[in-house]
């Protein structure tokens, strides 16, 4: 009877209210009552009926601006989106969490009385979640268990960072259930790093999981990376008459590890000219008045990726002022600037071991064609292969995911939004 009670209310716009913040469009609220009235009936299906249901919501997000910028300690303009990850959870007196998400066989058991790294966890999301509530405890909050179905729309391998939006759905869970809501996003955020560096065994920065939690555009400067600098950026971008679009040319990640790796150490390397560790400590000027010296060391290559370093920390700033002064225009030309610089100076558009295999800058070119004089397009998340991003004017929508999709296939062009805010309890009106 409480599952029907809880889906009743539902299907009477009972959670509406809650909806509206997350959801942009009436027609997407119906579509996510549809998709919470099925979690809900997961739930039950697993644990079964609780007349203590709560909904929870985390968001992925998007890399707006600083393309491989925070592991030389750089800026990041990044921003929460409208594909998320929902909880349908009830506390329960056992100190025990459960998780079954969609998707996945097994359902993840966590009993609280451990709450150090268990090794066959690495790698898994049960890692992630005993890594969060320990960390919450060890900052003293308070922690207990919780029975919760979940299921994702956020994509696995679309450089929306899946992961973190699980991490931060475990912290906001924990946060409403047992501590009234009153951890910080900041500090959610900084859990569900240490969650994944230490527990899960991934060392990630910070920048997925903050963008995550606190919601809508948010900077973060790490020039101080145990201690980063958060700058929520106020912008309304539901009234700028433009859609986020995430393009997934559908090329495979695999072998690329040496390619992402060698930018960061190219970067360093030049940095390492200078007896530094990471380009944040070396003036641009001292690079710009030694290139000569520089390219003999380490190779031109490394010069122009300290080059797009430098441009795009500045651009940082420059895109977030834009916003906050609500000049979108503006905006989009420093978006094209980066992706040229990433394209240029960067070089992360295709691998060089692949030269035939070039997705990324052929979705660029067609997304050029497009929007050239209306919209904006970059290279998004770490490169060579997977997405694109593009801010597509309304009216352009339709003919530009057509466009992409005549290309990549059907389903490649996703339509997104930005979402206002980060990790939050769908509650009741």
């Amino acid at each position: 009877m409480a599952i029907e009670l809880t889906k009743a209310a539902l299907h009477s716009g009972a959670y509406r209210a809650a909806m509206a913040k997350i959801y942009a469009t009436e027609a997407e609220i119906d579509r996510q009552t549809a998709r919470y009235i099925s979690i809900a009936e997961d739930f039950a299906a697993i644990y079964g009926e609780r007349d203590n249901l709560r909904f929870f919501s985390a968001p992925g997000r998007t890399e707006i601006g600083g393309n491989h910028t925070d592991h030389n300690h750089g800026k990041v303009l990044a921003a929460s989106i409208n594909l998320d990850a929902v909880a349908a959870a009830a506390q329960n007196e056992e100190n025990i969490i459960r998780v079954k998400s969609r998707g996945y066989s097994k359902i993840d058991v966590i009993d609280l009385a451990t709450l150090t790294p268990v090794p066959a966890e690495t790698g898994h999301s049960a890692a992630l979640i005993r890594g969060v509530a320990a960390r919450l405890k060890a900052l003293g909050y308070k922690i207990g268990g919780f029975d919760a179905a979940t299921a994702s729309e956020v994509l696995s391998g679309s450089g929306l960072s899946s992961s973190a939006a699980f991490e931060v759905l475990i912290g906001t869970v924990l946060n409403y259930m047992y501590n009234d809501g009153k951890i910080s996003p900041v500090v959610i955020a900084q859990v569900a790093q240490y969650a994944e560096n230490v527990f899960f065994g991934k060392p990630c920065g910070l920048m997925d999981q903050m963008a995550c939690s606190v919601g809508s555009f948010v900077e973060i400067d790490f020039a101080d990376p145990d201690n980063p600098v958060i700058n929520p950026v106020s912008f309304d971008f539901a009234a700028c008459g433009h859609s986020l679009c995430i393009v997934d040319t559908r090329a495979s990640h695999a072998d690329l590890t040496d390619d992402y790796a060698a930018i960061r150490a190219e970067m360093e390397a030049v940095a390492g000219c200078f007896g530094k560790k990471c380009l944040r400590e070396v003036d641009p000027e001292t690079v710009y008045g030694n290139i000569g010296a520089i390219r003999k060391k380490v190779g031109e290559r490394a010069v122009l990726r300290a080059m797009h370093f430098y441009a795009e920390n500045a651009r940082v700033d420059c895109e977030a002022n834009a916003l906050q002064a609500g000049d979108f225009d503006a905006f989009k030309n420093y978006v094209i600037e980066s992706g040229f610089s990433s394209y240029m100076y960067n070089q992360n558009v295709f691998a060089p071991k692949q030269p035939k295999s070039q997705p990324v800058a052929l979705a660029l070119a067609i997304s050029e064609s497009l929007l050239a004089d209306k919209g904006a397009w970059r290279v998004h998340g770490g490169g060579f292969a997977g997405t694109i991003q593009a801010f597509v004017p309304n009216d352009a929508v339709a003919e530009y995911k057509a466009a992409l999709e005549a290309v990549f296939g059907e389903g490649a062009c996703y339509i997104l939004q930005i979402r206002p805010i980060g990790g939050f309890e769908v509650k009741r009106n």
